[in-house]
Formats: C-alpha cells, sequence, structure tokens
C-alpha cells in the first residue's frame, strides 16, 4: 500500500482556520482522517470526502491570553484556552525543532492523553507521521493545533503510580475493574463519561499494573491488540463501537511518538495509554472473555474501499489504524475488527 500526500497540505490549509470542535460540539476528526486516507494510499479522496465534511466548521476564536513558559500550568486542562495554547505552541514550534517540542511536551502532557477522548493525543500523532515524511509549515501548524487540544483538554484519571509491575496489557486486562452497570450515568460524551472514574476506588490500581520500559514497541502493540480483542467483545451500538474505537486509535497515535521521545518519556506515555484505553474499557464494557480470532479478512484494500464507501471519519481512522497495527504484529482480529465497525458505522452514517 503506497502512500499519497499530496493532497495533504491543501487540505491542511482549509482546516486551519477551524476550532477543534465542530459544530455539534464533537471533535473535528477532518486532519486525522485526511492523514489516515493518504497514508492508505487514497490521497484522492481527501478533498471530495473533506467538502462534504467542511459544512460542520465553526471558526477558531482569537487567543485572548498569552500563555508563557511561566505560566502554562494554571492554563492546562482549560477548554477556554484552546487559541491561547495554538498561540503558545505556534511560537514554540517557530523557536525549535518540532523534535525537540514533542518530546520536551510529551513528558508534560502524557499524565493527560486521555484528553478529550485521546483526540489531542490522535491530531498529534497523525501530524508527526506526516512531518517524519516532509516538513512543510502545513503540518507544523497542524502539530500545534494537535498540541493545544491535548494541552486545553487535559485530563488526569485517578489512578496511582507507585511502583513498576511487570505484566503486558494482555495480562492487565483481566484486573481492570468495570463500574458496575446499574451505577453507571448517561453522559453526552466520552469525556464526561470517563468522570465516573473519580469516585470508582478499585480503578486506582490500574496505571500501576503494566510496565512498558522493557520494549516499548512490543508494549504498544500488545496494548492494541489486546484492545482490539476488546472491541469485538465489547462494541455493539453506535456508542460502544466509538468507544471501543478509541482504545485502540489513541494508544497508537503514540506509535510516530517513540522514536523521539527518550526512554522515560516514551514509557510515561504508554502507561497513561493503557490507562486510558483500560478508562474506557472500565465504563463502558460488559464482557470480559476476549475472542482469539482465527481468520479475518485478508483483503486490505476491499476494507479501505468498504471504510471510504461508508464514509464516517471513525471508520476510516480506524481501518487505517487497524491495518498499520497488523503490519507491526500480524494478527486477524485488527482486521475483525475493522470489519466489525464498517459495518456498524455504515449503517449509522
Amino acid at each position: 500500500m503506497h502512500r499519497s500526500y499530496a493532497t495533504l497540505d491543501e487540505a491542511l490549509g482549509i482546516i486551519a482556520p477551524a476550532a477543534p470542535e465542530l459544530a455539534n460540539g464533537f471533535s473535528n476528526h477532518a486532519p486525522m482522517a485526511i492523514e489516515a486516507m493518504c497514508a492508505l494510499g487514497r490521497g484522492d479522496a481527501a478533498l471530495p470526502w473533506l467538502e462534504r465534511y467542511r459544512a460542520g466548521f465553526v471558526p477558531c476564536p482569537p487567543p485572548a491570553d498569552p500563555i508563557t513558559e511561566a505560566s502554562w500550568r494554571a492554563a492546562l486542562g482549560d477548554p477556554r484556552r484552546f487559541a491561547d495554547w495554538f498561540a503558545f505552541f505556534e511560537a514554540e514550534l517557530a523557536e525549535q525543532s518540532w523534535r525537540r517540542v514533542i518530546d520536551r511536551w510529551t513528558a508534560r502532557l502524557a499524565p493527560g492523553i486521555v484528553a478529550a477522548a485521546m483526540h489531542g493525543v490522535l491530531r498529534a500523532g497523525h501530524a508527526l507521521r506526516a512531518l517524519s515524511l516532509e516538513t512543510t509549515p502545513a503540518r507544523v501548524r497542524e502539530l500545534a493545533h494537535g498540541l493545544a487540544y491535548w494541552a486545553s483538554e487535559h485530563q488526569r484519571l485517578p489512578s496511582d503510580r507507585h511502583g513498576r509491575a511487570r505484566m503486558l496489557p494482555s495480562e492487565a486486562i483481566a484486573r481492570v475493574s468495570m463500574v458496575p452497570p446499574e451505577q453507571r450515568g448517561e453522559f453526552g460524551s466520552l469525556t464526561g463519561a470517563l468522570g465516573q472514574l473519580d469516585a470508582f476506588t478499585p480503578f486506582r490500581a490500574t496505571l500501576d499494573a503494566v510496565d512498558p520500559a522493557p520494549d516499548p514497541g512490543a508494549f504498544l502493540s500488545d496494548l492494541t491488540l489486546t484492545f482490539a480483542r476488546v472491541y469485538l467483545a465489547n462494541a455493539r451500538d453506535w456508542l460502544t463501537t466509538i468507544a471501543f474505537i478509541h482504545t485502540v486509535t489513541g494508544p497508537s497515535a503514540v506509535r510516530p511518538m517513540l522514536g523521539l521521545l527518550d526512554a522515560q518519556t516514551a514509557g510515561l506515555a504508554l502507561a497513561h495509554a493503557w490507562e486510558a484505553a483500560a478508562g474506557l474499557y472500565a465504563i463502558y464494557g460488559t464482557e470480559r472473555r476476549l475472542p482469539v480470532v482465527e481468520a479475518a479478512p485478508a483483503d486490505a484494500d476491499a476494507l479501505v474501499e468498504r471504510a471510504l464507501a461508508c464514509g464516517d471519519e471513525h471508520a476510516i481512522k480506524f481501518t487505517e489504524v487497524c491495518l498499520r497495527e497488523h503490519a507491526h504484529r500480524p494478527d486477524p482480529a485488527f482486521l475483525a475488527a475493522a470489519e466489525h465497525a464498517i459495518g456498524i458505522l455504515s449503517r449509522a452514517y
């Protein structure tokens, strides 16, 4: 599958004035879906898809209160400060290389990686993959958008890290406590639903269950495969499909960062990516028995075409991530998960 990035910068130019959320309050997936199409070799589909999707854009407000190196902590996790964060990161990226910025700021932002249901790290990860191919002003600006969204929506989950465990996610998943269904509330967003964990004491042990340090790349592959299987066991309608898609795509967004981060920061980002995915499992999961998939669709091109025909941004992004992670660690669960999501989202789109 050959990448085709010829249309990416033009698309990013169209997206650049838009706020990180759409008129309906959902995250603006346009830059992520467009970059995924390019990675899938279908950059030709990007601009026609964007022409339809951009109807939901709203303009980004102007910055109002400058953020500085001395004041950034006070602005962390304040969605009203997105434009201020964007101006801050634009200045950072104008003064330093994007490689240096991502290393320093991932260390600061990793504990809040679940920000906006992981859409901050998702935007940053897609931008970084494009930047690794070519550094352009449009791609640097998109990285500033991703980091600003991550910082302004920064959200900490209530688990603590006291020492190093020795489990992989595939082992630790059995220890994740799920909020009893009768205690779960109804929320208009994944972010709001995650707030239920603040009062759910058993979740506090989640972060301590894993240790990414020995082999970050292998840990990430185990993490994404584990949650592809979690997806297959638990995605049953539109809401749970969306929730469990993010347990795979969110952690996978760390992969383009691994070669740019020092060992400590990489371990921190992966541990919190596990925590975020486990958090969604704790509030939306119902099934503990995870399937072992023996066979799945073998034709990647057919999956891509089905995702594009569906048109849903999550179907496109999830298919690309499942194919990417399958290339790192081949397992039919990735392909089966992509096929299932396309089916659910095609009916809802």
